[in-house]
């Protein structure tokens, strides 16, 4: 049997039995006790709602994964991405337009296996423990929104992707990772006065004491933005989150609407100083740093892949092309990927530990970070006590109980 194949099945099996073993073990973890820590916001009923919320999207994470495994394992070993390169070449267009074209039928494809999986989770799972505030129209917008996005953004990069490995010779690695490393800096500017809008509202902070309060931290840190926005998530759900966007002037801090309604003024702010420790830090500028490092890599490796007949020969193809070498590559690449995910997801836990310090330090008041981490995870019905493996493998942030204890101890 072909090599390639057998060493992609294997992949495909052993990550299969490694998921499930770990999901199966996290589940194992959940304590009915709940923990001290959270006596104060947790009564024993939501905790026990929380364990429920974990056990039913454990279990159906491991149904969608066993039927995904099982279609791409068929896909592959029936020639399916031959028959989608016959019809692609069908059309008689060149190279590159033949390659978006199969690119674009197999996201289709994969996008519709996937679908019945995300009516489910969203219509039925978050619905049934009081998350979901997604309506059908929405649902169906949000999809239309990110096909016609992967075409007018993806579907050019790609071509230049495709154009540079047939003209570019030894180089074209190299001058596929400054495309795509420029492309994705550039698009860290206009995700947020372009692409984000377009799925959700964002609207000024306005006067008050919430806005003083953080325009005086934010002073404070000598801290440049372009403005305190809030965002429309309880348009599709009850969860809370904040996070910062863009760079330099276009800078800006976003809370969602859910999380100003459940937090007090200086949980806000805490929850602000967490993020102003990772920029303080330089995280973000570390892990992308990295990331596009790690893409370079990918390409180079990639480079030493193209048009390689017996990789084509594993998955039944009658013609070599460049286009498909990208998608083939992603399978042989999956183990090196995962690899580096760990190692990203252990200096993010890190980052966070980082995150936190900075915030009690500079607020000076480590109890607000607490008692806000307390209340997301409440809202969020958040696993306290997930396996250490599912931890390490998964989790780029520490589980909330282990950050609470680490900032009791710094504020003893």
């Amino acid at each position: 049997m072909n090599g390639y194949l057998l060493f992609i099945l294997a992949v495909i099996l052993i990550s299969f039995i490694l998921e499930g073993a770990v999901s199966l073990l996290n589940l194992r973890s959940l304590d009915p006790r709940l923990p001290v820590e959270f006596a104060d916001v947790f009564d024993q009923k939501k905790y026990a709602q929380s364990q429920e919320y974990t056990r039913v999207t454990t279990w159906f994470g491991l149904l969608q994964n066993t039927i995904m495994t099982i279609l791409t394992v068929l896909f592959i070993l029936f020639g399916g991405f031959n028959w989608i390169d016959q019809v692609a070449r069908s059309y008689s267009f060149d190279s590159i337009v033949t390659g978006l074209i199969f690119t674009g039928l197999l996201i289709l494809i994969s996008g519709a296996a996937g679908l019945p999986f995300s009516v489910y989770s969203t219509f039925v799972i978050e619905e049934r423990f009081g998350f979901n505030k997604t309506t059908w129209t929405t649902f169906i917008l949000d999809i239309a929104k990110s096909i016609i996005l992967a075409i007018l953004i993806g579907g050019p990069l790609l071509a230049f992707v495709l154009w540079f490995f047939e003209t570019g010779g030894p180089l074209a690695w190299l001058y596929c990772w400054l495309v795509v490393v420029t492309f994705t800096i550039v698009l860290q500017f206009l995700a947020p006065v372009l692409i984000m809008p377009l799925f959700n509202k964002f609207t000024l902070l306005e006067e008050g004491e919430l806005k003083q309060s953080i325009t005086d931290y934010a002073e404070k840190e000598q801290f440049r933005m372009k403005g305190i926005y809030t965002m429309d998530g309880s348009k599709r759900s009850t969860k809370l989150n904040a996070f910062f966007t863009g760079f330099g002037r276009f800078r800006r801090i976003v809370f969602f609407d859910t999380l100003v309604e459940k937090l007090s003024t200086r949980e806000i702010v805490a929850v602000l100083a967490h993020e102003m420790g990772h920029y303080k830090r330089k995280h973000i500028f570390k892990m992308m740093g990295a990331s596009i490092l790690q893409m370079g890599i990918m390409f180079y490796i990639l480079s030493l892949f193209l048009n390689n007949e017996g990789l084509f020969a594993a998955f039944c193809m009658d013609h070599v092309s460049v286009y498909a070498s990208l998608i083939f590559f992603g399978f042989l690449y999956s183990p090196i990927s995962m690899f580096l995910g760990i190692v990203f997801n252990f200096f993010s836990r890190r980052h966070e530990y980082e995150a936190d310090t900075y915030a009690a330090a500079s607020t000076e008041r480590p109890m607000d970070l607490i008692s806000g981490l307390k209340k997301l995870s409440v809202t969020n019905l958040s696993n306290l006590t997930p396996h250490p493996l599912h931890v390490f493998l998964n989790y780029s942030h520490p589980p909330v109980l282990a950050r609470i204890q680490a900032m009791q101890n710094l504020k003893a």
